[in-house]
């Protein structure tokens, strides 16, 4: 048995690899274009070029490595280690694992992409000792993972914790999807504050914001959160709508799966302060008392490194 673990996380625009330990220490990575115009063939040999490469970095054998975890966008089959469709990926029912497995000799195990950043923060991150807790991701879109009993929570076909695609606003917007009107995504992520802020920007009757002078389209995520922290009014009730909505979202987590832990991570969170306060209010309007009390909220421990940390949880985790 190897004595390292690799993680890969893969992603529309980027493959990021590590080589770890089995304390979830990274000790090297290696980072290259997805490159999805080469379709899938070429995807497959991008995530070689990057393993060979992280192999290198770290000065071990390839002999030394003990599995593969591979995080991925869902929806995805765990047990036939096959990618079933993404929308940032070119694979239909890709079966990743039996290509990679015959290319690098080595087990690969394959994770929806939350589901590991969850397990991440529960094995090395926030989530330490916990054995109850969520993971949500607020980002362009929104992401979960649910452990119970310390594991992941996988429901009856590897499709448990779409936790942007829970309603809580029926007759809002669609998410990306264009087919969940009014889900968490639509209401909270980064997309729906961009959205909402370019919104205001095209309406006749809308003054626009102080010291924005540009059009709409040249509007950004992190201009809107800088407008608010400057104090711009129509900014900050942007993002304490974001707040409100959370807070639903997370009362109905909490209400339904009693967990000790929610932990938060995601590029939203860097505006934590706009929209905390909001969020917290709302869960206390919205989730049973007892059952809110017993739960902790607490931002990511791993930060921008737990999707890959999470591919090597998943290989650690699975491959004791």
């Amino acid at each position: 048995m190897g004595k390292y673990y690799a993680g890969i996380d893969l992603g529309g625009t980027k493959i990021l690899t590590g080589i770890g330990d089995t304390q979830g220490n990274i000790l090297a990575r290696s980072r290259v274009r997805t490159e999805v115009e080469k379709g899938e063939e070429g995807i497959i040999q991008n995530i070689i070029k990057s393993l060979n490469r992280s192999v290198e970095k770290a000065a071990i054998d390839f002999a030394d490595l003990s599995c593969i975890g591979v995080g991925s966008p869902g929806p995805l089959s765990i047990s036939r280690g096959v990618i079933s469709e993404t929308s940032n990926l070119p694979f239909k029912e890709f079966p990743l694992v039996e290509l990679l497995e015959a290319e690098v000799n080595k087990p690969v195990l394959l994770e929806n992409d939350a589901n590991s950043a969850a397990l991440a923060e529960k094995m090395f991150g926030a989530g330490q000792g916990v054995e109850e807790m969520i993971y949500i991701t607020i980002s362009t879109g929104i992401g979960g993972g649910i452990i119970s009993k310390g594991e992941i929570f996988h429901g009856c076909c590897d499709g448990a914790g779409e936790i942007g695609h829970m309603i809580v606003n029926p007759g809002g917007p669609t998410c990306g999807f264009n087919q969940h009107r009014g889900c968490l995504e639509a209401m909270a992520s980064g997309t729906a504050i961009l959205r909402e802020a370019r919104n205001l920007l095209q309406q006749e009757d809308f003054s626009g914001f102080t010291g924005f002078t540009g059009e709409p389209k040249d509007l950004t995520g992190y201009q809107v959160a800088k407008l608010a922290r400057q104090g711009d009014e129509k900014a900050q009730e942007i993002y304490e709508e974001v707040g409100y909505y959370l807070g639903i979202g997370v009362a109905n987590l909490i209400n339904l799966f009693n967990p000790e832990l929610i932990v938060f991570g995601g590029g939203v969170m860097k505006a934590k302060e706009l929209f905390w306060d909001v969020m917290r209010h709302s869960i206390a309007d919205h989730a049973i008392p007892a059952v809110k009390n017993d739960c902790q909220l607490e931002e990511s421990k791993l930060g921008e490194d737990v999707g890959l940390v999470g591919a090597l949880a998943v290989a650690i985790n699975r491959g004791k």
